[in-house]
């Protein structure tokens, strides 16, 4: 019955991911169209999963939107920016891939529900799938969220340092800008080829850094911006401004370690309480106490 249940959960895995990487391709080829037709033929070269399943599932999460509350599928749109994940998917697809999990958590209580003994534990059992179903995709996408944007805010330092080394050098903000995206790795680099291409197709350098911030949601990024922002305003030096923010940023990466490295003993006071003491008393104590026990057994005999 395990090899059934881990078997099914694979099958069920490799479903979803098949499924996912047709809604993907889907969406990339829908946002190809516009620039090029495709022809029968290249749309039947498609794969099954991107021909038939993805508008499947994209037309069942459009008919979920439509009994979720008023702002769900905005604040959804919201996360998947934040996520990075908005070119993947949009608040339809997050929508079906809900419902995909709370149906699979199904199945999967009634694969697992036959292993276990008692009408309690089937309903521990139950509800157990069913948090697993509905809260473990947001689980998933806020813990993104968090990874993101530590990423961003461990590469933002060594980002403004490029910048100012460029722009002392001669170049201009915006070519310092795209020196960065060549040559630093990472999400925040993606975010400012974004950035890049937004002021090329004719949008104002302001709204696109306040686009920026809108994408990433990082504080010392938004410190960045307001500052880059004002100097772009009240006309000060792009090149003072960007190595006043580059010592500001190193001396917050150096406070965030700080305060890390002080919370590490309190976080450490669980593990030793609950596992560590616990496995050395019974090593330190334990001989002492079969050694008194024995002696009062044996004194007991004697009298």
């Amino acid at each position: 019955m395990l090899f059934a249940v881990v078997a099914v959960g694979l099958l069920v895995g490799a479903l979803v991911f098949y499924v996912g990487n047709g809604v993907v391709a889907a969406r990339q080829n829908s946002g190809n169209r516009l620039s090029a037709l495709r022809t029968r033929d290249e749309v039947l070269d498609g794969s099954f999963s991107e021909r038939a399943l993805a508008p499947m599932v994209q037309g069942i999460g459009r008919t979920v939107i439509r009994f979720t509350p008023t702002g769900w599928v905005g604040n959804a749109q919201r996360k998947l920016i934040l996520a990075g994940w908005a070119d993947r998917m949009d608040g339809n697809t997050w929508a079906a891939v809900r419902i995909v999990s709370v149906v699979g958590s199904f199945f999967l209580w009634l694969l697992v529900q036959s292993m276990v003994e008692g009408a309690v534990m089937r309903i521990v059992v139950f509800g157990v799938c069913a948090f697993i179903g509905f809260f473990g995709p947001v689980a998933m996408l806020n813990s993104r969220i968090d990874k993101r944007r530590k990423a961003m805010e461990k590469e933002l330092p060594d980002v403004i340092d490029l910048l100012v080394i460029s722009v002392e050098a001669g170049l201009g903000f915006d070519s310092a800008l795209g020196r960065v995206v060549q040559n630093v790795p990472g999400e925040i680099s993606r975010e400012f080829s974004r950035t890049l291409q937004e002021t090329r197709v004719g949008v104002s350098r302001t709204d696109a850094l306040r686009h920026l911030t809108e994408r990433t949601d990082v504080d010392d990024l938004n410190t960045f911006v307001l500052a880059l922002i004002q100097a772009d305003q009240f006309g000060v030096s792009i090149a003072r401004v960007l190595r006043v923010q580059a010592e500001e940023m190193r001396i917050r990466r150096r406070q965030r370690a700080q305060e890390r490295a002080f919370k590490a003993p309190v976080k450490l006071v669980f593990p030793l309480v609950l596992f560590i003491f616990p496995a050395l008393f019974v090593v330190i104590l334990g001989p002492a106490a079969m050694n008194v026990m024995d002696s009062i057994s044996s004194g007991s005999f004697g009298g």
